[in-house]
């Protein structure tokens, strides 16, 4: 499975969903279960419906929404638009939402290209309804979270896919060497409905609530001008959607912990952590039965696997072999950083070197954000060498005449014999990117007068502080 958490932050931050993170979990589990059933109580007494509109809530709501931005719905209307047209429409969207008679609108499909190739497909619900889905998200999940399984990662108050990782790395190290990776096939778009409003419905005892949901859930969608009707799935792009996908597989948690294994799950991405091969495959064909029978979901059997864990990519990182192993940056995650960085170079062939090195630095601090955990350090070096060569295949590129490349390679100090020997070799920007001439004109110092981000030195930093 290479399509991991690791992209989605590392490399799209606009993947954190509305509804992600509202309360830490770091209180003592007492407390915190006691305040939890407390709320839960006095939600089933009173009405789900009665939290979701009240003032406070919705509040809470409405910045959630608007600092997370987002494109806009069906109705094309902005965040920017959101304020006004409550301060028009509340009371009447209040007492819908009240008497059980709001419909949501259709979400907006669109397209986006997934890091490890083929398309993604999201729903983008209008902000009205994002506003509804973040405010219905933050009644339900202190009713459903406390009860979540302690190995379940994704979209969850005070955890992050770093906490994912780090236990994935105690489990190898307790001797877990084999990993059953599992790859749902099209998870978000196969959900099942039913299965998934029968699990609502054991915690939740306002019908008007399950009904939303559901509208949320059935809300057509629409491509190219035309509205389907949708009979299954959660489709990515709403507040709602992270929380309902945890609702429905934690009943593989459940499984899991019951059959005693280990395991980490993020999301539609699960790997359990077993000490033999033999064990891992009677694992694999297990709960991928599991799955097809209980939850109506089906395994990919191309993108799952029985590997060592020095061979699986878990959330973009990989581990060495030591038997207490050290996290590393998967060579897959390295790729899709390659590729991103590719486009801003094509991009950026026009542009000066001071202005490239601006569109490069946020995603360069991103990535390296994200990879601060790596404990096999070679690649940050190996990173800023290729990213400086590929400055230097612009530069040459934009001398473009033989007579241009030599004069300015004079001004960066070289003599006249060298800088026109370099300029008439006849090789191409690749070659001469990675040749000393280009090297002694363009050293580091060059770069980082211009801020580009050294991985190396920012990891370095990084490390230290956490």
């Amino acid at each position: 499975m290479v399509e991991r958490d690791a992209d989605r932050k590392a490399e799209t931050p606009e993947a954190h969903p509305e509804g992600r993170g509202q309360r830490p979990r770091e209180q003592g589990m007492s407390a915190s279960n006691a305040a939890a059933k407390r709320e839960q109580s006095y939600l089933k007494a009173s009405s789900v419906m009665e939290a979701v509109v009240e003032r406070e809530n919705m509040a809470r709501a409405y910045r959630r929404v608007v600092n997370n931005r987002g494109s806009a719905g069906v109705d094309k209307m902005p965040v920017d638009d959101l304020l006004a047209h409550l301060k028009t429409n509340w009371s009447r969207m209040k007492e819908e939402l009240l008497q059980d008679k709001y419909r949501p609108k259709a979400v907006r499909v669109v397209e986006i290209e997934k890091p490890s190739g083929g398309m993604r497909t999201l729903g983008i619900p209008t902000v009205t309804d994002r506003l509804i889905q973040q405010a219905l998200n933050q009644v339900l999940t202190p009713i459903f979270d406390p009860h979540f399984s302690e190995s379940s990662y994704a979209f969850r108050p005070g955890r992050s896919a770093h906490d994912a990782v780090l236990q994935a790395q105690r489990q190898v190290a307790e001797g877990r060497r084999w990993v059953v990776d599992i790859d749902l096939e099209k998870f978000f778009d196969r959900v099942n409905h039913d299965m998934l409003m029968a699990r609502l419905a054991r915690r939740v005892e306002d019908k008007r609530a399950l009904r939303l949901v559901r509208r949320f859930l059935q809300a057509g969608a629409m491509t190219g001008g035309l509205v389907e009707t949708r009979k299954e799935g959660t489709p990515q792009g709403g507040p709602l959607s992270p929380l309902l996908s945890n609702i429905l597989l934690d009943d593989l948690d459940k499984e899991l912990e019951r059959r005693g294994h280990a395991f980490c799950r993020y999301a539609d991405d699960c790997n359990i952590y077993v000490r033999s091969k033999a064990a891992a495959e009677r694992v694999m064909a297990s709960v991928s039965m599991f799955l097809t029978r209980k939850l109506r979901l089906k395994v990919n059997a191309d993108k799952s696997a029985v590997v060592r864990p020095w061979n699986s990519c878990f959330l973009g990182y990989s581990m060495t072999t030591n038997m207490k192993p050290k996290l590393k940056v998967a060579p897959a995650s390295v790729r899709r950083l390659k590729k991103k960085l590719k486009k801003i170079f094509r991009i950026g062939r026009g542009r000066s070197i001071a202005r490239l090195i601006e569109d490069l630095r946020p995603v360069l601090r991103g990535w390296i954000h994200y990879f601060r955990l790596a404990e096999v350090k070679g690649i940050f070096e190996e990173l800023d060498g290729w990213i400086r060569r590929r400055l230097r295949v612009v530069i040459w590129r934009q001398w473009k005449r033989v007579y241009t490349r030599a004069k300015n390679l004079m001004k960066r100090g070289l003599t006249q014999e060298r800088a026109w020997k370099s300029a008439c070799n006849g090789r191409g920007p690749w070659y001469n990117a990675g040749a000393s001439h280009m090297n002694d004109a363009f050293r580091k110092e060059f770069f980082r007068h211009y801020g580009l981000v050294s991985l190396q030195q920012e990891h370095r930093r990084l490390y230290k502080l956490s």
